[in-house]
Parts: C-alpha cells; sequence; structure tokens
C-alpha cells in the first residue's frame, strides 16, 4: 500500500489541468452534451467523444479512459456518475469515484484531476458531493496514484470541497 494521497482543491477549469488525466462527468452512453463533458469536448476535440463513445454504453458508476485531444492530460476518464434518466445519488457518485481512481492506477498515473460529479445536470448538493468523493479518495489503497485535485468551476462548491476536506481531516 501506498503513501496516502494528497488531496488538493483547486478553483478553476478542469480542461486546463496538467494531471495526468481528466475526470469527466459522463452519462452512462458517454455522450459530451453539456457541462464538464462540454467544457472538454470543445477545447480538448471530437475526438476524445468518438474515442468514448466507441467504448460505451457502460454501465452506471463504471469508468474508461480515452486519449485527451488537445488537452494538457494525457486522458480523459468518464465516469459514468448518471444514467440515462440523468439522475445521480450517493452510490453512483462514490462508485463513479472509486471506478475513475481504479482505472488511473491501472494505467499508472501519478496524478487525477476530478469535477464535482454529479452537481450539474445530476443536481446532487456540492457539498454532500465532497463528502462522498474525498471519502473514497482517502479510503483508496494506491499503488500509483499520489495526487488528486478537485478542480472546481465555482466558488460554492470550492468552498463546499474546501469544508468537507478540513472536516474529514479532524
Amino acid at each position: 500500500m501506498a503513501d496516502r494521497i494528497e488531496i488538493e482543491i483547486v478553483p478553476g477549469d478542469i480542461t486546463e489541468s496538467a494531471c495526468d488525466a481528466i475526470v469527466n462527468a459522463a452519462n452512462n452512453h458517454l455522450w459530451m452534451g453539456s457541462g464538464v463533458a462540454g467544457a472538454i469536448k470543445r477545447k480538448g476535440g471530437d475526438e476524445i467523444e468518438k474515442e468514448a463513445i466507441a467504448k460505451g454504453p457502460i454501465q452506471p458508476g463504471k469508468a474508461v479512459a480515452t486519449g485527451a485531444g488537445k488537452l494538457a492530460a494525457k486522458y480523459v476518464i468518464h465516469a459514468a456518475g448518471m444514467g440515462q434518466d440523468l439522475r445521480t445519488s450517493e452510490q453512483l457518485i462514490r462508485q463513479s469515484t472509486l471506478s475513475s481512481l481504479v482505472v488511473a492506477d491501472n494505467l499508472g498515473l501519478e496524478s487525477i484531476a476530478f469535477p464535482a460529479i454529479g452537481t450539474g445536470v445530476g443536481g446532487f448538493k456540492p457539498y454532500e458531493c465532497a463528502k462522498i468523493m474525498i471519502d473514497t479518495v482517502m479510503g483508496y489503497p494506491t499503488s500509483t496514484l499520489k495526487i488528486v485535485e478537485f478542480v472546481l468551476f465555482n466558488e460554492k462548491s470550492v468552498v463546499a470541497f474546501e469544508k468537507a476536506l478540513s472536516e474529514y481531516s479532524l
């Protein structure tokens, strides 16, 4: 078992992250429409979506990796935090986070950047999402991952993740 993963809360645009992989908060058919997925497709290129769709559909809660197109990251890990009903749950957020960590570890990656899975279209509250995702990362027995960034686009999510992280380490 490796040392504990370092968690960083980063305000900003996940498409700008230089982590080895960024996570796309995906639906299980891996279509990239709006939100994080749309931003990744716009900046990284249509080839990301084409490669993702070729690997889908996947079960909600699962994840697959694709190339990252024109992005700084090497990979995009598509985490199906919801199905076609566009609804998420604590279980799906936890499972899609865990699946993303496993995919990153299997690829031998040292760093990964997550958005707040399920808080956009899925409608999950940022603080509840933060508690679930941070708990999942802290409990993960990694072999290669050293850094997990939560790259958050709005101040409400940044505050929620900072609060959840500070409470976790109490």
